[in-house]
């Protein structure tokens, strides 16, 4: 059984494909009300099989969103593959009726790996909790997060709004 906790043991496998995820999330047109973010779907297998980054297709779309999106909905099982995501996969939108965290739960993916979870700037995101609470394993990789924070900088930058649930 897989600790539920997001802290899990980190193999180099989860540290080079969170990465990719940290790379793709450079590709995000910036945005001053949004967090730059990348996502890496990868199979049980170890081949990547889909990826996407925020607003990549559309001005509201979130990373975890367009992975989901390019992997269509014939992809099968998914209990096996894992998400590699730059940022804790989002609680609360404004944009979209699913969440990121529902779209996940929704496709039925069984692992989630990210770097940073998500600062309270925009909203109070309970991702971890949310994904772990319904049997997803859930492993943080902070040694990560100081890179994510530099590319979302100008964001981070912003005082954090106690409370708040406004989000895109």
């Amino acid at each position: 059984m897989f600790p539920r906790n997001g802290r899990s043991v980190v193999s180099d496998v989860d540290r080079r494909w969170l990465r990719e995820a940290v790379e793709t999330s450079r590709l995000c047109v910036p945005s001053k009300t949004a967090y730059a973010v990348g996502a890496v779907i990868v199979s049980a297998d170890g081949r990547e099989i889909s990826r996407g980054h925020s607003r990549d297709q559309g001005p509201v779309v979130h990373a975890e969103q367009s992975a989901l999106m390019r992997l269509g909905t014939s992809a099968g099982d998914l209990s096996g593959v894992t998400m590699y995501s730059s940022m804790e996969p989002c609680t609360s939108r404004r944009s979209a009726p699913a969440t990121c965290c529902d779209l996940i739960i929704a496709a039925g993916i069984g692992r989630v790996v990210l770097a940073l979870p998500e600062p309270p700037t925009f909203v109070k995101c309970v991702g971890i909790a949310m994904l772990s609470g319904v049997g997803i394993e859930v492993v943080t990789v902070p040694e990560l997060a100081a890179e994510v924070m530099a590319i979302n900088a100008a964001l981070l930058e912003v005082p954090a709004i106690p409370g708040t649930a406004e989000a895109t």
